[in-house]
């Protein structure tokens, strides 16, 4: 599936808000946020586990965390009209100034892309 048929897909499947008093886009916004939190703890829950409490890494899960934080961030792309091949590039070209020659401790701290 390419970037261009999963917008199409997200765009199909994911849950429109009603108009209240605050706009659709924004309350679209929200579900997004909230849902990517969640998610995000999800997946931070199935690696606690394994690092933790030496628990089999659940791949599957993780899988599936992974697809539903993919779900809310398209999802939050359409909403506010940006392709998702754009942010990927707006941040590869944001860590090629942050690391220059590949990751540093230094470069961390420097944060190159911030001196612009």
């Amino acid at each position: 599936m390419t970037l261009n048929e999963y917008e199409k897909f997200v765009e199909s499947v994911a849950k429109p808000m009603q108009e209240q008093e605050v706009p659709s886009h924004i309350l679209d916004m929200l579900h997004c946020v909230v849902g990517i939190t969640g998610e995000a703890g999800e997946l931070a829950d199935a690696v606690k586990k394994h690092v933790f409490y030496s628990q089999q890494l659940d791949s599957a899960n993780v899988q599936e965390e992974l697809g539903d934080l993919m779900f809310y961030i398209q999802h939050f792309c359409n909403t506010i009209g940006l392709p998702l091949e754009y942010i990927i590039s707006l941040n590869v070209e944001k860590l090629k100034r942050r690391y220059p020659n590949g990751y540093t401790d230094a470069n961390a701290k420097l944060r190159l892309d911030k001196n612009d």
